[in-house]
């Protein structure tokens, strides 16, 4: 009989993990267990994905703020530290200022706006526009800015942001000072040590700084790259992906698990006979059209995969087909015109006018993003998603 469902997204229930908990078996038990609940059996190319969050507390990646702080003073000195375009984040980022803080004498934290990275915003365009304000070459002192826009709150979680960062810097025991700007050179006006906090312009405010005379240039990548006082740490994206685990401890991103992938994949081929994907992942890469805000704020959507998804998505648009090549058909003959379109179709479609219109991105962002969504991030209880059907197509 004809297959009739295409692809299927699965939240997989699996324990509590704690560190040091084998999660290649876990993993694996928790997928068979859930196939022979469900009554599914695996097939060839399905994708198991584990979020980062579990890989990294099976690893055992957290640091203390404490160390952090000794990581930051090691690298950008105890005097002022400029801090520019963090996230505005209680999860994400309040705790790494607070062990910034903790480092220095004193902090000038300049944001940008009217919002930051990911989109969450200080003010709306509306806001600049009616105060003639440019965003692209204004810089505000903390005055000049509640002057023109008074004491604003986050649309979702009701903080306003510059008062709660302000006051975790005076609390852990340094100044403050709050600069408004957009521009990263601005900062040099102030200091020439620099933590750059932004995540994937990270590397252009880098240079930038850098090509200006700032004497100290760290990105958020470069501060925890390996342990201090035995912490978790990321070689390659140093506290970029971290959140806060409690008050004093952050849970980082997970550090090299490429073995943990493949161990997976080959544990599945041992006992079912079939060759899976397998890819971990943390934030998606979608953006919510109400608040604007881009889920990804994590520096990578995926930090490991196995080999087959590798690469972008390669379809043709069947309704292009229906609609133009083949518009005179009906029926059982359209659909077989369109099967052979789709076994013809070439390796590669870019140009190709029967692909416009179809996804050209990375397929661990597509598969990342859909088991963000399909997991959620809160009380669902499936860290582990299988989808099934993925890599089918109409003929299938």
């Amino acid at each position: 009989m004809e297959r009739k469902v295409g692809t299927i997204s699965r939240g997989i229930r699996c324990p509590i993990i704690r560190e040091g908990d084998d999660l290649v078996k876990i993993a694996v038990d928790s997928v068979l267990e859930a196939a022979e609940s469900e009554n599914f059996t695996l097939r060839n190319r399905d994708v198991i994905a584990l979020t980062e969050s579990i890989v990294a507390r099976a690893q055992g990646n957290y640091a203390k703020i404490t160390d952090i702080a000794v990581d930051i003073k090691n690298k950008l000195g105890d005097e002022t530290i400029g801090v520019i375009f963090p996230i505005l984040s209680r999860n994400r980022f309040s705790i790494l200022l607070r062990a910034i803080a903790m480092a220095c004498k004193k902090v000038v934290l300049m944001l940008s706006y009217p919002s930051d990275e990911v989109g969450n915003a200080l003010l709306s365009y509306d806001d600049l526009d009616e105060a003639g304000v440019n965003p692209y070459s204004d810089i505000l002192s903390l005055e000049k800015y509640r002057e023109l826009f008074g004491y604003k709150v986050h649309e979702f979680t009701g903080v306003d942001y510059i008062e709660y960062y302000s006051e975790i810097i005076r609390q852990a025991g340094a100044e403050v000072e709050i600069v408004f700007a957009n521009q990263a050179k601005a900062i040099l006006n102030y200091t020439d040590k620099v933590l750059c906090c932004d995540i994937h312009t990270r590397a252009r405010t880098k240079r930038i700084l850098k090509a200006n005379g700032a004497s100290v240039v760290c990105g958020l990548d470069d501060i925890l790259t390996e342990s201090i006082n035995g912490s978790g740490y990321n070689s390659k994206y140093g506290l970029l992906g971290s959140n806060k685990a409690t008050e004093e401890k952050v849970k980082l991103f997970p550090n090299e698990c490429k073995d943990l992938v493949l161990a997976i994949q080959d544990e599945v081929l041992k006992r079912c006979g079939v060759l899976v994907e397998v890819m971990v992942y943390g934030d998606g890469a979608f953006k919510d059209p109400q608040g604007k805000i881009w889920e990804l704020a994590d520096p990578v959507v995926s930090p490991a995969y196995t080999d087959g998804l590798i690469g972008t998505p390669n379809e043709i648009k069947l309704k292009y087909l229906a609609d133009n090549d083949f518009k005179d058909l009906s029926g059982e003959e359209l659909k077989a015109a369109i099967s052979a379109s789709i076994k013809a179709k070439n390796e590669n479609l870019v140009g190709n006018m029967a692909s416009q219109g179809t996804t050209p991105r990375q397929l661990t962002d597509l598969i990342g993003s859909l088991c963000d969504l399909t997991s959620g991030s809160g009380d669902k209880g499936t860290p582990i998603i299988l989808i099934q059907g993925y890599f089918d197509n109409y003929t299938n």
